[in-house]
């Protein structure tokens, strides 16, 4: 069939408006596909980088930063608007900022104290969570997949990373969400860190447990303010770092333990309970001869003098630790009455200081036990199955030193918004364990304990101090065949107006006067000289 040359004219028009509508269709189809691909952030034209998460601090007792105690710098880098090589030398890791900044993208990196804003690069001073010299590890935990994973990381998670505010910087950008240079940016600097959680915790007096016990292998150390009975250092040891959790897993000495928490056996701290409650029931002026050991419905009971001390009133068997004295004592004794004077001073009872955090109740013996009179001996002077908790300890101590009032222990003092003030802070809680009179004659008994021996490694002489030593018999021996024995101080300073008391704690330690009470005096001194700083 031939056509005419206008039929062929309108074939070829029609074929190239095909062509042109199929490639302007196509086209239009892959910008509205791309365009649809481009982040919401970006189709809004402004793009903005987060610097780190905001974390509420840690405060001791005087708002002193224990978390978040220092700072490093933080640098937000756009590529496109910035020389390679300058900005450089301003970066602490330079391998890392060169495989950033060439895949041309901003990009968070940590910047040197030289680094200089500009329009391309935005400076941040971010609070670093833990220190190189952490203090009170065990107190203040760890995190796990940046979540509180133990101690008041873990407690106070809630509101230690609440959806708070973090620094960030923000651009304009155009429809692909290339950052527009020359427009301008916006940083916001955020201070919600400022926000936490007030420790009872003195950073200063745990620095100066931390360092007094830094040779113990195992074991604690606690210090209380007598009057408030606010923790204001609990250390144990062995230490560990954050950042080496798995190494601390695989230590035999277990240094994720909280020492402090756990009961272990007591020994002679426990002569102070047996006297208080004699002296409540008017036998106190019991006088008793120590021939080296006492017969208990047929066992003998050794005194760790084994000649003996000769005759004792309760003064002098507290300062010379005689166990048959002790044991004697007991004897003299309503059973009841002493194991609940013993519940009243805080054994057998947990110490709450908050969820995570809570002391052993330990074990404090029936009365259908302490019938037994073998179980009654071994009692009487802290042996047998009793055991009790570092913290416990420290507030018998507390409650001696306090005329008989025994403190509620306190760690957690309060929140802050602001990091300047304290909100929700509870008034101290105190029962009354014994009599004034009673605590006031154990105090002097436990200034005697040091001012009338001569071999008290507890004595010093920037200060009187009150004491009492513990060797706790354990049952176990070593690979040469000894007896395994806890050494254990708890005391008072100053003693004319006790402000402090301090227990130390050391796990197969051996004697409590050579191995806990040096400890004790260097830590009495070191926060008497510390007071005198202040």
């Amino acid at each position: 069939m031939v056509r005419k040359r206008g039929e062929h004219g309108v074939i070829i028009l029609t074929a190239v408006f095909l062509v042109c509508f199929t490639v302007l269709g196509t086209n239009y189809y892959r910008l509205a596909v791309e365009q649809k691909n481009v982040p919401a952030a970006q189709q809004s034209r402004i793009f903005t980088y987060e610097v780190g998460r905001c974390q509420g601090t840690i405060y001791d007792t005087k708002m002193r930063p224990l978390t978040n105690a220092e700072t490093h710098l933080e640098a937000v880098a756009v590529p496109s608007m910035l020389d390679r090589e300058s900005t450089a030398e301003y970066a602490v890791d330079r391998e890392k900022f060169y495989e950033e900044y060439d895949k041309g993208l901003p990009f968070e990196f940590e910047c040197t104290k030289y680094a200089y804003e500009t329009d391309g690069l935005t400076i941040f001073e971010v609070p670093q969570r833990y220190s190189e010299n952490q203090t009170a590890r065990h107190v203040i935990g760890y995190l796990s997949d940046n979540e509180g994973a133990d101690g008041v990381e873990y407690a106070y998670n809630s509101i230690l990373r609440a959806d708070y505010p973090s620094n960030s910087v923000t651009y304009e950008t155009d429809g692909f969400g290339r950052i527009l240079s020359g427009n301008g940016k916006s940083a916001f600097r955020t201070n919600s860190y400022k926000s936490g959680v007030v420790l009872t915790i003195d950073k200063d007096i745990q620095k100066i447990c931390e360092d007094c016990g830094k040779n113990i292998k195992t074991g604690a150390i606690v210090c209380a303010d007598i009057k408030s009975g606010d923790i204001l250092a609990m250390a144990s040891f062995p230490d560990y770092a954050p950042e080496k959790l798995e190494e601390a897993l695989k230590n035999k000495d277990c240094p994720l333990i909280n020492r402090a928490l756990y009961s272990y056996s007591v020994g002679s701290v426990f002569k102070l309970v047996t006297a208080a409650e004699a002296l409540e029931e008017g036998k106190g002026d019991i006088v008793y001869n120590c021939c080296g050991n006492t017969d208990v419905d047929g066992k003998l009971f050794n005194c760790h003098k084994l000649d003996g001390h000769g005759i004792q009133n309760i003064s002098e068997a507290m300062t010379n630790s005689c166990n048959t004295y002790f044991i004697e004592l007991s004897r003299c004794l309503e059973l009841g009455k002493l194991r609940e004077r013993a519940y009243s001073l805080g054994f057998g009872r947990e110490n709450y200081l908050c969820t995570g955090i809570v002391g052993s109740a330990g074990v404090l013996p029936t009365e259908k036990e302490l019938s037994i009179p073998a179980e009654m001996a071994n009692f009487a002077f802290g042996q047998g199955k009793l055991s009790a908790t570092p913290l416990q300890i420290t507030q018998l101590t507390c409650t001696i030193a306090n005329g008989g009032k025994r403190p509620v222990l306190r760690l957690i003092k309060g929140l802050t918004a602001d990091g300047e003030t304290v909100g929700n802070e509870k008034n101290p809680r105190y029962s009354q364990a014994v009599s004034e009179e009673t605590a006031d004659e154990l105090r002097k008994m436990m200034i005697l304990a040091v001012r009338d021996n001569e071999n008290s490694k507890a004595r010093t002489n920037k200060m009187s101090v009150g004491v009492k030593t513990s060797t706790a018999q354990t049952g176990k021996t070593n690979s040469k065949g000894e007896e395994l024995c806890h050494a254990w101080i708890t005391g008072f300073f100053p003693a004319r107006q006790p402000k402090y008391a301090v227990t130390v704690f050391i796990e197969n330690g051996g004697y409590g006067n050579d191995a806990a009470a040096p400890v004790f005096r260097n830590i009495a001194e070191k926060i008497k000289e510390l007071g005198e700083k202040s």
